[in-house]
């Protein structure tokens, strides 16, 4: 068995991202960038208004107050789209809409809650200064210059982004199509009778449903059952029809567990198999070229749980974004746990910080490894490190949120 910290490392020195694609705006979200954005001109693009308002010459606009103030002559208005030229002379004054271009001669705007319009004038009521409610051109970006960084998630506001520089398109890293391979003679789809010996195939929906949440969108099941002519057979065609393969049961020392033995006879690089954790102690790891696969235990909450701490940062990272380890936060505990010393034991529970402002834990009642309440109501993993035997009540313990979607999208 080898560490959960090395099979962390192992799994991330082989997921790379699989190559570039470009696509457009619509079919972006999700995605992460995989070149460098740069700004095709000045944005804003000219000097506009950030008021409704009142375009003025500063000169014409001091010493003044609601007791004491300046009546100018108006002269043009300027919505968003115009040309913006309008020649202003001092005692003038141009009515301005918010985005409006702002004319050369105007040196500030007057927001329009401190003026009032009288006939073919408009009375100030508050001096203003060089530049005021005016968006300068190239503030924000200079033609140029690097608007957005390859490697950033591609969410609403970088589509809104790209749209407003005039991207219709940009290059991304491309998804991987995904296969889940579930073996069982047990398993049954959801919805349909059961016969005596027989349970729901839980694994697969639960999966899809996560590798969906990352912005997966390509995932095929197979279904295998317990012989391994079947088990090849499932391995063969997921092979060839995805990126990554994820079996699910099948991968123990049991006289029905075939996943590791198929994986020797297909030529898959083993890279490792069983890991000191709990739950999840015999999962594979390997390499079928560039394809990553992984045979995680059938176990519900071990599946799902092997899957968030191993998996999922894999499937980030050959999405674009590189995963580092992660920073535990420290909890009370609020009850005491027991194991055996050996494995690293993921406990599932849930934090919550007290009316203190102290961060909190409990464990989750339900801690066996078929038992899917547990997990369903947690929000963390309790991290009961590897030679620890007791976690006593009041002390601090390390957790991990559990986050099946992720952060950065």
């Amino acid at each position: 068995m080898i560490s959960f910290e090395d099979a962390r490392r192992i799994i991330l020195e082989q997921a790379r991202p699989l190559g570039k694609i470009r696509r457009a705006l619509d079919k972006l979200l999700g995605m992460v960038l995989a070149e460098s954005v740069t700004a095709p001109f000045d944005l804003p693009r000219f000097d506009n208004s950030a008021v409704d308002g009142y375009g003025v010459k500063v000169s014409d606009a001091q010493g003044i107050s609601v007791e004491n103030p300046v009546e100018l002559q108006l002269i043009d208005t300027i919505q968003a789209g115009d040309s913006g030229r309008v020649n202003l002379t001092s005692g003038q004054a141009v009515r301005i809409f918010t985005g409006a271009p702002v004319p050369a001669d105007v040196d500030a705007v007057v927001i329009q809650e401190e003026t009032q319009t009288v006939g073919n004038a408009v009375r100030i009521f508050k001096a203003v200064k060089p530049g005021d409610n005016i968006r300068r051109r190239g503030e924000e970006f200079q033609k140029g210059r690097e608007v957005i960084s390859a490697g950033m998630a591609i969410t609403p506001p970088v589509i809104g982004l790209l749209a407003n520089l005039g991207y219709s398109s940009a290059m991304a890293y491309r998804k991987p199509r995904v296969a889940l391979i579930s073996t069982g003679n047990e398993l049954v789809k959801p919805g349909k009778p059961l016969k005596p010996g027989q349970i729901y195939d839980s694994n697969t929906v639960a999966l899809t449903a996560a590798l969906k949440t990352i912005g997966i969108e390509s995932i095929r099941v197979y279904q295998a059952k317990d012989t391994q002519r079947a088990t090849k057979s499932a391995f063969e065609k997921a092979l060839a029809e995805n990126d990554v393969v994820i079996s699910l049961g099948g991968i123990s020392v049991g006289a029905f567990d075939f996943v590791k033995d198929v994986a020797e006879e297909l030529g898959i690089e083993t890279l490792f198999w069983r890991i000191a954790i709990k739950p999840g102690k015999p999962v594979y790891f390997g390499k079928s070229g560039k394809k990553l696969v992984f045979g995680l235990p059938g176990n519900p909450v071990s599946a799902l749980v092997t899957y968030h701490q191993l998996v999922q940062p894999a499937l980030l990272q050959v999405l674009g974004i590189p995963q580092q380890a992660s920073v535990p936060q420290q909890a009370i505990l609020l009850e005491a746990l027991r194991k055996k010393p050996g494995r690293r034991e993921f406990v599932r529970g849930f934090a919550a910080y007290d009316a203190a402002g102290a961060l909190t834990v409990k464990p989750s009642v339900g801690q066996d490894s078929h038992m899917l309440g547990g997990l369903a109501k947690a929000n963390c993993l309790i991290d009961f490190s590897l030679d620890a035997e007791r976690l006593n009540v009041n002390e601090p313990v390390s957790i991990e949120w559990l986050r099946w979607m992720s952060d950065v999208f």
